[in-house]
């Protein structure tokens, strides 16, 4: 990159309609630049690509600040009350081309609700989903975000209980993308702090996969 004191990293955030993705984007942007609320069908109908702020305060390189870029890019869901599976991968696999074709992706963000136990046949679809996207070195570039895990915490449930209870679709998913998850608090996820420590998560998994980049060509055939 240009500036060397500087550092973008490219996420998009991806899952089923109403597990949260347009609002775990914000998050991490720490902005409003998605459309997100409660609806009887899907609300995002086609991606949008969000940047943040220079972030400060999160890493540093040779013991000088380093400042942080995010790129997010927010995408319809799958299954999608008003698109089909086509559609919403042809839509997802333009976009990603488009905006991040250059620069790469850093990482895919496999959209859950903590709240709301994951069954086999929707973890078979959201992988399968995710390889025609990404491809087959899709594990290295995915990691699990958890939504909702304030109403895991409300039903008593530590991150440590969450995880002993989960399915075994959740603990296979989990294990096949080298157990790169991250729980988000909804009733937090909006405050300084609980954004830097997601961050720096993130981060800590794109380090982990030596800052390798995908990079996506996509043709429609």
């Amino acid at each position: 990159m240009a500036d060397t004191n500087e550092m973008t990293i490219n996420l998009v955030v991806l899952g089923k309609t109403q597990t949260g993705k347009s609002a775990a984007g914000n998050s991490l942007l720490g902005s409003s630049d998605f459309e997100s609320r409660r609806s009887p069908s899907s609300v995002t109908t086609c991606c949008s690509l969000g940047r943040s702020c220079r972030i400060l305060g999160i890493m540093r390189r040779n013991g000088c600040q380093l400042a942080l870029r995010v790129r997010v890019l927010d995408t319809p869901g799958y299954p999608h009350s008003g698109l089909s599976k086509e559609q919403v991968r042809d839509t997802v696999g333009s976009a990603l081309a488009h905006h991040f074709g250059e620069e790469g992706l850093h990482l895919a963000l496999l959209v859950l609700r903590a709240d709301l136990p994951l069954c086999p046949d929707e973890s078979d679809d959201a992988v399968q989903f995710i390889q025609e996207l990404l491809g087959p070195t899709w594990k290295d570039f995915t990691a699990v975000l958890l939504t909702h895990a304030d109403k895991a915490e409300e039903a008593g449930c530590s991150e440590e209980t969450y995880l002993h209870s989960a399915s075994s679709a959740l603990l296979s998913l989990l294990s096949s993308v080298q157990h790169k998850y991250i729980f988000l608090d909804n009733q937090k996820s909006i405050i300084k702090e609980e954004r830097t420590t997601v961050l720096r998560k993130l981060l800590n998994f794109i380090r982990q996969n030596n800052y390798q980049v995908l990079l996506l060509k996509h043709s429609k055939e």
